[in-house]
């Protein structure tokens, strides 16, 4: 299990947690996005999970984290940003945040596929996630974040029973959508 290093005094700091998950490809260009806006920035706490991408010149960052770990990252931080993977969405929204979402691009050689992209759009388009596809999208979701904290976190309706599992059942009704759609495609492929 990894340790998240710790500056000294950052406790009161903002704190924005970013999640690569842990796919065998790198995501530089996040990486190096949050470096340029985090020089800016020195004051708030930036932890990076960087998986196998290229380690970044940031204080607090690590490759990998346990779930534990996370869990306890996620709930006490102040905007968490994620890639494109179902899992770590869900986690941030099981623990109250709007996650700001960059998908991994294959054309930069993030991943194998556009699974990410068509899955974080369908998320963005039905405001469960604040989609950032661009340097100029995230460092706007990162400031405006942090200017006003509550645009993303998600409101529990007392009138439901259980908010964390209404969230993971909304996620899962997009991914089985997209999966659904994609076997569909499949087969009129092969029709054809």
């Amino acid at each position: 299990m990894a340790h998240i290093p710790q500056q000294r005094g950052r406790r009161s700091a903002p704190f924005v947690l970013v999640v690569v998950g842990t796919d065998v490809h790198r995501f530089d260009r996040l990486v190096g996005w949050l470096e340029r806006w985090h020089a800016a920035r020195p004051e708030v706490r930036l932890v990076l999970q960087y998986g196998h991408s290229r380690p970044p010149a940031l204080p607090e960052a690590t490759a990998f984290l346990g779930h534990e770990e996370l869990q306890r990252a996620m709930a006490e931080a102040t905007l968490v940003v994620s890639h494109g993977g179902p899992a770590t969405i869900t986690e941030a929204r099981r623990t109250g945040h709007l996650p700001i979402v960059v998908p991994r691009d294959p054309t930069h050689d993030e991943h194998v596929d556009n699974h990410q992209q068509l899955f974080s759009r369908r998320l963005g388009a039905a405001g469960m996630v604040r989609l950032c596809e661009s340097e100029p999208e995230l460092l706007a979701a990162l400031d405006e974040g942090l200017a006003e904290p509550s645009r993303f976190v998600l409101a529990a309706d007392p009138g439901r029973p259980d908010p964390r599992a209404e969230a993971v059942a909304r996620v899962g009704a997009v991914i089985d959508d997209l999966v659904a759609r994609r076997v569909r495609q499949r087969a009129a492929g092969r029709r054809g």
